[in-house]
């Protein structure tokens, strides 16, 4: 069979594999030791979690007993282990071709602080239309954009960490500025519109802003002074390919960590009102289902690639339930519905945005065919997949380049 026919059966040419073969062996190494078993893992992660809960009673109250930022101390140690490897991963001297992306920030903005907060509005009412207070607790959430999570599910559906950690940092402003004034008008003003009940909410722009600063700030920081110090001592290419694949698997470990913590410290509240959960769950589970999938598809229309939309679609559907929890507790106490509406939330977050991490790669194939249309020759990254997973997953990919 001459080279010729060859090439047109699919086969492997002379002069070297195509990309999607590359991307095939090199998704199946990959879900192999990082991915493949992360579902298993977290729902090991939550019954350790209720079974800590069942057999120390108390571990709720003694875990909860020093407290941060409105947070728990263990979960708040959660929280920053699992963003620092993530923001160490970003390339901060290249964020500056951001600033012309003008219409990124507007998607991203328009999603986050309209479309996010009108929608997880209208749910609360249309599914807990005789339960005010799980409503406020929900509503809180929607009002409150992710800073945290969202790092670890755009880079586990390999989106691009440079567009994350500055949709991020956006969100952070905005919800120092925007978070008291939304959740007045969607508490307060909005219902007495219609004649329905509405609630006052007493919260200063100095909470939200220790909070923001805690929980984004440290880890921001920390990951700008470990990337400046160890690049210009070791380099960008040793930074890249022994730094960050040492320490980027222990995001997910930290983020293992939180769910045992906050299971074990929830978990039989879930457990002794299963119907009032269920309740919370399924207007929560509506939200991130539609939030992601309009976001998916509204930057794919836009004309972003699959790593930009990628990053939007998490950022627009994740919340940063640590400080809704803090407000909850901080304005209503902690027995009140608002904070057990709270605790569910990240509860059914966790779950639902890791199966939507699938769902990204499963759209990723059929919404963006020219990533695996493009051929590479060996040693060579042939399409822009390639170039997101070997950013998340350097060690991995530089291995895959050598095989071929």
């Amino acid at each position: 069979m001459s080279s010729s026919s060859t090439v047109s059966s699919g086969s492997v040419s002379p002069i070297g594999p195509p990309a999607e073969t590359i991307e095939q062996r090199t998704e199946r190494r990959r879900l192999s030791t990082i991915d493949r078993y992360l579902p298993v893992w977290i729902v090991a992660a939550m019954v350790i979690g209720i079974l800590l809960g069942k057999v120390f009673p108390d571990i709720d109250q003694a875990l909860d007993r020093v407290r941060i930022a409105g947070v728990s101390l263990p979960i708040a140690i959660g929280l920053l282990w699992m963003m620092y490897p993530v923001l160490a991963k970003v390339r901060y001297e290249s964020l500056g071709r951001f600033s012309t992306q003008g219409k990124l920030f507007a998607v991203s903005t328009l999603l986050n602080w309209i479309v996010g907060p009108i929608l997880m509005f209208a749910l609360a009412w249309i599914f807990l239309p005789d339960l005010p207070e799980y409503r406020n607790g929900l509503i809180l959430i929607g009002i409150a954009r992710c800073i945290a999570m969202v790092l670890i599910w755009n880079t586990l559906a390999c989106g691009d960490g440079d567009v994350a950690a500055v949709l991020v940092a956006v969100n952070s402003v905005f919800q120092i500025v925007m978070y008291a004034v939304l959740g007045w008008l969607f508490l307060t003003a909005i219902p007495s519109w219609f004649g329905a009940d509405s609630t006052a909410l007493d919260l200063s722009m100095a909470d939200i802003a220790v909070n923001v600063a805690f929980f984004l700030g440290i880890p921001l920081l920390a990951g700008i002074i470990t990337r400046l110090v160890l690049v210009s001592r070791k380099g960008a290419d040793w930074y890249d390919t022994a730094f960050i694949p040492r320490i980027g698997p222990t995001a997910l470990l930290g983020l293992l960590y939180t769910i045992v913590i906050m299971f074990s410290m929830q978990g039989d509240r879930l457990l002794d009102a299963p119907l009032d959960v269920l309740r919370i769950a399924i207007p929560l589970v509506v939200y991130f289902g539609l939030m992601f999938t309009l976001a998916f598809l509204i930057a794919r229309r836009a004309g972003f690639s699959y790593e930009e939309t990628a990053a939007i679609s998490f950022t627009a559907a994740g919340n940063n339930f640590e400080l809704a929890i803090a407000v909850a507790i901080g304005v209503f106490g902690i027995a009140s519905g608002e904070a057990f509406a709270g605790v569910v939330g990240p509860l059914i977050e966790v779950p639902v945005l890791i199966s939507l991490v699938y769902v990204a790669l499963w759209l990723r194939d059929r919404l963006f065919p020219e990533l695996s249309s493009i051929a590479a020759a060996p040693g060579t990254v042939g399409s822009s997949h390639i170039v997101a997973r070997q950013r998340a997953f350097p060690a991995i990919d530089r291995s895959e380049g050598s095989d071929a």
